[in-house]
């Protein structure tokens, strides 16, 4: 007896009842944003799977084209009077170096990371407050 019916007044009904029907009301709706939750993120993740095979399709046709324009680079090289093996060579060299170049930024970024250098200072100085009872033993961090 814990539904409110049509034509029942909830005036009379007593307090036991009343708490029940707040309760299940309550855990209906839990289960209802439940179910709207699951389904609202089953749907995000088919649009995020969709668009992830969106993305790999077109890296592997980004793949492709650089493929070919380095067939047409060499071989306008060919045209220029290269041999054939020097402009294969030449645009090979060109992507070393290109490699070369990406491979030295990413080294230079990686040595920049500094490891959270002012949460450690941070956090040092907080566990020495909380050992020292709420007086720091060294000043705290300027930035």
């Amino acid at each position: 007896m814990s539904e409110a019916l049509p034509g029942e007044r909830i005036e009379d009904k007593s307090l036991g009842d009343l708490v029940a029907l707040a309760s299940s009301n309550i855990s209906g709706l839990v289960r209802a944003e439940m179910e709207l939750a699951k389904l609202e993120i089953k749907n995000d993740a088919k649009k995020a799977a969709l668009g992830s095979v969106m993305f790999a399709v077109a890296g592997l046709i980004g793949g492709l084209i650089v493929i070919l324009l380095s067939i047409a680079l060499a071989y306008g090289l060919v045209a220029l009077g290269i041999w054939h093996w020097a402009a294969f060579l030449i645009v090979a060299g060109l992507y070393l170096l290109l490699a070369a170049g990406l491979i030295a930024i990413g080294y230079l970024r990686i040595r920049k990371i500094d490891g959270a250098r002012r949460t450690r200072r941070t956090l040092r100085a907080d566990l020495s407050m909380l050992r020292h009872r709420g007086e720091p033993d060294t000043p705290a961090p300027t930035e």
